[in-house]
């Protein structure tokens, strides 16, 4: 489901070794070009995430305790920012969700400080969703 994707903390690795911003947002979009793609049945309003600028749906499957998501947006940058979120949450138990301080790690990769408010916006309206979806 999201093997093509590198986990987190190597996410984290790879932009020690990228210097530029430029070049760390081509990162991100080239993560988003990774993800598995979503149906056009999937792309529905109660997947759609709400309080981001573009569009933005993630869908939840799988039972137990592991969270697994897949996810799309309509920008080419918002999808790597979907990439991100899937690469820290999915696959995790649901109480490791739910207990990660995502904008901690996030913090790591300075992710706040290079992206539009708006944007910000989004990146926290994905993980309430995320959290929540884990939390019920």
């Amino acid at each position: 489901m999201t093997a093509k994707l590198p986990a987190f903390d190597d996410i984290v690795a790879d932009f020690e070794f990228i210097d530029e911003w430029d070049e760390k947002y081509r990162y991100i979009i080239d993560l988003g070009k990774n993800l598995e793609p979503l149906t056009d049945e999937e792309r529905n309003e109660a997947n759609k995430v709400r309080g981001c600028a573009s569009q933005v749906w993630l869908v939840f499957e799988g039972e137990g305790d592991d969270v697994r998501f897949r996810g799309d947006s309509d920008a080419s940058i918002v999808k790597g920012l979907v990439a991100l979120m899937v690469s820290l949450f999915s696959g995790k138990a649901k109480g490791e969700v739910t207990a990660t301080d995502a904008e901690a790690r996030l913090a790591e990769i300075d992710l706040a400080e290079h992206i539009t408010p708006q944007r910000s916006n989004g990146v926290a309206s994905m993980i309430k969703r995320i959290k929540a979806e884990a939390a019920a």
